[in-house]
Parts: structure tokens; C-alpha cells; sequence
């Protein structure tokens, strides 16, 4: 477990150096839920109506943009060789480098949600289901596009086909995010929401790691 440790603290440093991760997220976030009330109006009853499906397609776009950096650096100064040949599976690495990039990106988003619920005129009594469905939901966005990121990392310009191979494997997500996070939905959403991120969880760092070493040959 201390190379998981020291791969999560490796990419929060080389992030931290970089700056700018989670702001950037956070900012793209923010911005694509606040185009939506100039694109249909600020009709409260029609922004309350739609802000569930606002935040998390807003959260899924700025997932998506930070995806394309999870392996091609590493791939390219060849951390990534020395990754695989080290002692730990490779799935094992997968899985740190997912976790750090939850903590950079997916962390924040759930955070900021709450001001987009404002900003939507989302009712106060959704915000604990919001914030709920969020912070289970978003590591599964993470871990999914860690596929597509391992997919395309050795392909040069390879993050602009990762929305193409993420975004249909993003749907069950969203669709049982969006349906968590009304102040109307019931448990069942939420269970088929943790459903989808255990199951992330499992499948997903095996399916990159093998998408990986493809790369890597």
C-alpha cells in the first residue's frame, strides 16, 4: 500500500506544482451551468426543473477536460514504463492515479455544487441529495475516464477522442445522478448511482491497466 500512498501523493504534488487543476475544473464547471439560464431564460420554475441535469452534465464536461493528462504525461517522460514494471499491478497504480485525480478534480466539483444549486434555484431541500449524489458519482466519472484516457494515451493528440469513447460509457451515471439529485427522488437512484461507482471501481482500473500495457507494447 505504500506505492498506492506514493503515487497519490506524487500526482497531488505534480499537480499542485502545475496549479490551476482544480480552479480550472471548478471554473469550467461553474461557467457551463451559468450559460444555461442565458440559453433558456430565468424562469425559476424552469431552472429548478433542469438544474440537476445541469450540474452533472456540467460536472461530466469538466471531468472530461482534465482526462487527457491522467497517463500522457507519464507515458511520454516514461514514468509510465517504470509504473509497470514495478512489483505493484499495474491496476493497483491505475487505481492511485484515479484517486488523485478525484481529489483534484472531483473533490472541488463536489464542493462547488451547492453554488450552482443557488445559482439554479435549486430548493434548500435538495441540497443534502445534490451533495449526496455528487460525492458518490463523480469518482465513477473519474474512474470510466481513466479507460478512455488509457486508451488514447499512447496516440498522439489522443484527448481529443477520449469524450468520444468516455461519453456513452458516462450515460448509467447520469442518469441515476441526475435522479439522486432531486429533492423528489427516492434511495433507489442513489443505490443504482453507488451501484455504478462500485462497479467503476472494480471494472474499471483492470480495464485500464490492460488499455495500458496495449500502450506500452
Amino acid at each position: 500500500m505504500s506505492g498506492f500512498f506514493a503515487i497519490v501523493r506524487r500526482d497531488l504534488l505534480i499537480a499542485r506544482r502545475q496549479g490551476g487543476g482544480s480552479l480550472l475544473a471548478v471554473g469550467f464547471f461553474v461557467i457551463v451551468a451559468a450559460l444555461f439560464p442565458f440559453a433558456i431564460g430565468a424562469d425559476p420554475m424552469a431552472l429548478r426543473r433542469v438544474a440537476p441535469g445541469v450540474i452533472w452534465v456540467a460536472a461530466l464536461l469538466a471531468t472530461l477536460l482534465s482526462l487527457d493528462r491522467l497517463f500522457q504525461a507519464d507515458f511520454e517522460d516514461g514514468s509510465l514504463d517504470i509504473l509497470a514494471l514495478s512489483p505493484q499491478p499495474l491496476f493497483v497504480t491505475v487505481l492511485a492515479k484515479v484517486l488523485a485525480h478525484w481529489l483534484v478534480v472531483g473533490l472541488p466539483l463536489v464542493i462547488a455544487s451547492p453554488l450552482l444549486g443557488v445559482l439554479l434555484n435549486l430548493p434548500p431541500a435538495a441540497f443534502p441529495d445534490l451533495l449526496l449524489a455528487v460525492l458518490i458519482g463523480t469518482p465513477a466519472l473519474s474512474l470510466i475516464g481513466a479507460i478512455g484516457a488509457a486508451l488514447t494515451a499512447g496516440i498522439r493528440r489522443g484527448g481529443v477522442l477520449v469524450p468520444l469513447l468516455v461519453l456513452p460509457l458516462y450515460i448509467p451515471t447520469l442518469i441515476f445522478g441526475v435522479a439522486a439529485s432531486g429533492a423528489e427522488s427516492g434511495g433507489e437512484a442513489l443505490m443504482l448511482l453507488g451501484a455504478v461507482s462500485l462497479v467503476s471501481l472494480v471494472l474499471a482500473p483492470v480495464a485500464a491497466a490492460a488499455a495500458l500495457r496495449l500502450a506500452l507494447e
